[in-house]
């Protein structure tokens, strides 16, 4: 999928939500509430993530100002979901439309709900944060610490289970499946969870534990216990992690070829 600009995907969206309105009356109510009802894209997630994470009407209400507010004053959140948006539909074949993925991918709403969290981290404004990441849990099953630093063009494929600490990084162009943990190994303070680089790919119920580095390109399989770091375009699977060869892509993460791969 081509690189699209906000307001070009926006478009897109509201042409989308218009075509659904005619095919799908039943769920017309909620075209008109996600996309229809909204002058721009930032103001359209806004809603989408305060009233999944809302206790009450009343709360979603104000979410959906709090956050429209702060996608106003940061333009970037709105490109970086533009960008996770583009990643899904390029990459999940589920999904056909970026309409479909903006309505029914958990996983991308659990990230945009985190990036509005980072935001808010990187502010000092921790209460409101943690508040998102536990409603996130409780709500959608992903437990992403909002002090943890994940780059653009990410997919959560499928989400559930899915679990990032505080101290790590995901770099641009990552595909995570559910029921990946990127932990630490125990009660230690300081900078103690994993490093993942660009373009790779972490399959379902793998667990990469401590503050090690993922190299870009590289494939952990799924169920691996990964102890100890992972050099670039390496595949590893298995309790412990064991290397078995090599990627058969330079970015698995866009390809998401899950078989084993010997080398190439």
């Amino acid at each position: 999928m081509p690189s699209h600009s906000v307001s070009t995907l926006w478009n897109e969206l509201r042409a989308q939500a218009l075509h659904a309105l005619d095919a799908e009356p039943t769920l017309a109510a909620l075209f008109q509430r996600a996309i229809l009802d909204h002058p721009d894209f930032g103001c359209a997630l806004a809603q989408r993530i305060g009233h999944a994470l809302a206790e009450s009407t009343e709360q979603s209400r104000t979410l959906t100002d709090r956050f429209a507010g702060i996608h106003q004053q940061a333009a970037a959140l709105a490109e970086v979901a533009c960008s996770d948006l583009q990643a899904i539909v390029s990459r999940d074949p589920a999904f056909d439309t970026a309409l479909e993925v903006f309505l029914f991918s958990k996983g991308y709403l659990a990230l945009q709900a985190y990036r509005v969290g980072h935001h808010l981290h990187e502010r000092g404004e921790r209460l409101l944060a943690m508040f998102i990441q536990a409603r996130s849990n409780e709500r959608l099953g992903i437990d992403i610490n909002p002090a943890s630093r994940i780059g653009s063009g990410i997919m959560l494929d499928h989400g559930t289970g899915i679990v990032i600490g505080e101290t790590a990084v995901v770099g641009d162009d990552v595909s995570i499946l559910q029921g990946v943990t990127l932990g630490g190994t125990g009660k230690e303070g300081g900078d103690r969870h994993p490093k993942v680089r660009s373009g790779v790919m972490i399959g379902a119920g793998a667990k990469i534990l401590g503050n090690i580095e993922i190299g870009e390109g590289a494939k952990v399989g799924a169920g691996s216990i990964v102890l100890h770091p992972v050099a670039p375009h390496t595949t590893v699977v298995g309790n412990p992690a064991r290397q078995v060869g090599t990627p058969r892509h330079a970015r698995p993460a866009l390809d998401m070829d899950q078989s084993f791969d010997g080398d190439r």
